[in-house]
């Protein structure tokens, strides 16, 4: 009994830990600041907390579940995962998940799974409760990072650089445009807090309850009713500094929903529900007032407007990470560098998702494949936005990216599991229209009302973006926290008793239970030490993958070192093994550019091989098929021999992604390299049909048709003259006016400017 209390008390502190410090954790050792190290957290956590249960049972010979009443729709849909894991078009990203975000792959679904049952099998009411209160309190943490990066003071800054201000993000992370805070982006974190907001307005309306002798205003001047009503007030305002439509909407809608079954159970009387209805709305009319909204038009009455301050684009930074660069291409100019609204973006990316699933209809392309499946049935139209050249590894659209990577199945069996519990809800609020006889009952039932506006909240937030760690967390744990606080009965369990077979005098563990126990905690150790293996190798290949981006002989030489510590720490992980080899390929051209052949020659065989390798274990991803022709162009520029094999690379990348403009430009460049100019011009014509305003694929195909002049006789050197001199002009007259290169080209070839 001891040990099972021992076990008790760690489940507990590791649910703490889980919920307080899953938001709140970063680090910028790793390739990925946020999300890669919120679901390390997670999973470790889920070790000791799973491993703790299991120990507990063992001691006391009682293997006990509870049942609930969503048992069915969440192991039909982890079921369902688990079929389009096997039969993926990359089983290995479906079973882990998309590299550096990692959740959504299976092993995390079944993770959260673990998570849901351990928690409705080891917590009481007062458990739930607490780990709620947790939540909010590691919310606090979270709006006091972020709010001041809107005003220039970014925390994450002064942890990482010394400085308090927002040097260290790119333009396309400003804080002072897009609040962020630690949860990565605009958007995660407006879905946070949309979600925690119902629950938030639900305590300070009980902390004002429980000193309902005094007028609201009075009230105000209890602390902890005044600092609820704060926190309240800021929630919303960080909201509003995410500049996010999705998560603004969200929280409006779980708003309205807090309110509408608060009338609806009649916890309070109306005049004092109308009380409170006011005191926070108006709160948060307020602060849009001053702030203004994600929603411009709603502006109209703003501060905002009457100032005549134009908004900034609403544009969500896009997930790039990955995005492999090719060698042969150059920055693209886009006409006046105009940004695509993201929601036009969006609705190319619902497209290309609905056409994966018309294509893979039961179960999709494979868990979290969507990063390669995209660019089967990419639509040509997004080559023409602002973000043309990212890769994207979600749709955009948590329903369509289960859709498109799961298919019919595994959308099905999710929507099962969101409307089973919003029947629940239903049903279990139904049971309480009439007054609670118990304060208790009434704080209970507050935190049940509030707690199906946060679930809504998290299902609009996912329609418009998708789930990162901490919002599938809430999506397992709302369901639990609802049942706990609208006092379901959990009757049903699956149980082995085996206590029936001690003797009565018997207070200490017997061999099976010591050796039982033993397995556990060795087991449990095994996993742990694997997970901070696996984080020590992500370290290593960060460090490597950020040298490698610094372009300098010596930053090469020292990534060599740090990318052959990841791949041999994971063996087997293919986005080191990928990374290791783009490395040894540029170390073996400097080396043989160097007449170090020997040297040279040995790394070029080594890149090529671990080439091999990613290509034919990964043969769908066209990343790796990227990286492969990026391999074979650097090593061609000492050895032309390589040109044929980044063609044949190049080919398959086409075939993987038919509608790239930028893959079509390299297969065309390197037809060039292969001396089939007149394929090069064929494909680069087609490049400009996928991308009319593609200035590269203009300047390669005027190049070639000199080229071709120059071979040429007669009528046909006039005409493959006149083609090219056509496309650079119409680089200048229509792309790029002060082209440096084209100019210089026309020239050369003896044409006035």
């Amino acid at each position: 009994m001891k040990l099972s209390s021992y076990c008790d008390k760690i489940i507990r502190w590791s649910f703490y830990a889980l919920l307080f410090f899953v938001p709140l954790v970063l680090t910028s050792n790793t390739s990925e600041l946020f999300e890669l190290n919120k679901m390390w957290l997670t999973w470790g956590l889920t070790v000791i907390i799973t491993g703790s249960w299991l120990v507990k049972m063992i001691s006391t010979r009682t293997f006990t579940i509870k049942r609930t009443p969503l048992d069915i729709p969440i192991l039909l849909f982890l079921l369902s995962q688990l079929i389009s894991t096997i039969f993926s078009l990359d089983s290995r990203v479906s079973f882990w998940g998309y590299y550096s975000r990692f959740n959504g792959g299976f092993l995390s679904l079944f993770t959260y799974t673990l998570l849901y049952y351990a928690f409705v099998s080891n917590s009481t009411l007062r458990d739930a409760k607490r780990y709620l209160f947790t939540t909010i309190l590691g919310s606090i943490i979270v709006i006091a990072w972020g709010l001041p990066s809107h005003f220039g003071y970014d925390p994450t800054c002064l942890l990482f650089r010394g400085s308090l201000d927002t040097s260290c993000w790119t333009d396309a992370f400003k804080p002072t445009v897009r609040i962020f805070s630690t949860l990565g982006q605009p958007a995660w974190l407006a879905a946070y807090l949309a979600a925690l907001l119902p629950i938030t307005m639900a305590m300070t309306i009980w902390e004002k309850e429980k000193v309902q002798d005094l007028p609201l205003v009075a009230a105000l001047r209890v602390p902890k009713v005044l600092g609820l009503w704060i926190l309240s007030g800021l929630m919303y305002l960080a909201l509003l500094y995410t500049d996010t439509r999705g998560g603004f909407l969200a929280f409006w809608a779980a708003n309205a929903t807090f309110w509408i079954l608060l009338f609806i159970i009649q916890l309070f009387p109306v005049r004092k529900l109308l009380t409170y209805f006011l005191a926070l709305n108006v709160l948060f009319f307020f602060f849009s007032f001053t702030s203004g909204t994600p929603i411009h038009q709603l502006d109209i009455l703003s501060l905002r407007a009457f100032h005549k301050v134009s908004p900034l684009p609403s544009t969500s930074p896009s997930d790039t990470s990955g995005s492999p660069a090719s060698p042969t291409t150059s920055a693209v100019q886009t006409p006046g560098n105009n940004i695509t609204d993201s929601g036009d973006i969006r609705l190319l990316v619902w497209k290309g998702a609905l056409d994966i699933w018309r294509a893979h209809p039961i179960i999709g392309t494979g868990v979290e494949t969507y990063a390669f499946a995209y660019y089967l049935y990419r639509p040509v139209a997004h080559n023409l936005t602002s973000e043309w050249d990212y890769l994207y590894n979600k749709a955009h659209n948590e329903y369509l990216n289960y859709l498109a990577t799961t298919g019919a199945l595994g959308l099905g069996t999710h929507l099962l599991f969101l409307l089973t519990f919003f029947f629940i809800i239903i049903r279990e609020l139904l049971k309480v229209r009439s007054h609670p006889s118990k304060d208790n009952n009434k704080e209970n039932l507050l935190y049940a009302a509030s707690l199906p506006g946060a679930f809504l909240s998290i299902i609009i937030s996912n329609f418009f973006g998708f789930s990162v760690v901490i919002m599938n967390i809430f999506l397992y744990f709302i369901p639990v926290w609802f049942l706990f606080f609208s006092d379901f009965q959990f009757t049903k369990k699956l149980e082995l008793d085996l206590s029936s077979n001690l003797k009565k005098d018997q207070t200490s563990l017997s061999l099976y239970q010591w050796t039982g126990v033993t397995g556990v905690v060795l087991i449990s150790a095994f996993f742990l030490i694997q997970l901070i293996r696996f984080w020590n190798a992500d370290v290593a290949y960060a460090l490597g993958m950020n040298l490698d981006h610094v372009g300098d002989a010596n930053s090469y030489q020292t990534a060599f070192t740090n990318l052959q510590s990841a791949v041999n720490t994971r063996p087997n992980e293919p986005v080191f093994q990928d990374e290791f080899s783009l490395n040894m390929a540029i170390l073996g051209s400097a080396f043989m550019a160097n007449n170090n052949a020997t040297i040279g020659a040995q790394l070029a065989n080594q890149a090529v091989t671990l080439s091999d390798t990613v290509t034919s274990n990964h043969p769908n991803n066209v990343v790796y098929w990227k990286s492969r022709v990026r391999i074979f162009y650097l090593l061609a520029q000492v050895d032309p021999k390589y040109f044929k094999n980044a063609l044949d690379a190049v080919l398959v990348a086409k075939k993987l992604a038919p509608t790239d403009a930028k893959i079509s430009y390299n297969v065309g460049v390197l037809y060039g390299q292969n001396n089939q100019i007149q394929n090069g011009v064929t494909e680069l014509t087609r490049t400009i049909a996928l991308k009319p305003d593609y200035r590269d694929a203009y300047f390669a195909r005027g190049i070639f048709y000199h080229q071709l002049s120059e071979a040429a006789t007669g009528q046909e050197k006039i005409d493959f003259y006149n083609k090219g001199v056509s496309d650079m002009r119409y680089i200048l007259t229509h792309l790029a006016p002060k082209d440096d290169s084209a100019e210089k080209t026309l020239t050369s070839w003896g044409e006035k400017l």
